[in-house]
């Protein structure tokens, strides 16, 4: 299930901070994904490191560009009890790396590919079809 492999420590932002504010807080918290939430905390976009270093080297300031204009506007919301291969499915059709898990309109977790290989590699039993690939 999603809620057995999503990143639980989830670090959320406003729109209005800056990107050198997001790194900061995104560095203290040892996290490469923030959820950008608005004014009522709802999940609105994901912002990623690789976001901010994409807008730095294309020559945007970090003390005055606001995470709202660089943030990831098309969100996948999931619940937490998706399966972690519905998860990876919707996840490859979107063409996302990450899915923002939410129960109502709580934030309560953040899911990322590398989220739901660790917990395959680390399950006793094999991944369905996990052999039939291996075949084909």
């Amino acid at each position: 299930m999603v809620r057995d492999g999503m990143t639980k420590l989830v670090l959320t932002i406003g729109p209005a901070h800056t990107l050198r504010e997001a790194a900061r807080l995104m560095s203290a918290r040892r996290v490469g994904a923030a959820v950008v939430t608005d004014d009522q905390h709802a999940g609105v976009g994901i912002l990623t490191e690789r976001d901010i270093l994409d807008s730095v080297g294309t020559g945007q300031d970090p003390d005055t560009e606001l995470v709202a204009q660089h943030r990831t506007v098309d969100v996948v919301f999931a619940s937490p009890d998706w399966t972690l291969q519905q998860a990876a499915e919707t996840m490859v059709r979107s063409g996302f790396r990450h899915l923002v898990v939410v129960e109502g309109q709580d934030v309560i977790g953040l899911l990322s590919m590398r989220d739901i290989v660790r917990v395959w590699a680390e399950a006793p039993e094999p991944v369905a079809g996990a052999k039939a690939a291996a075949r084909g």
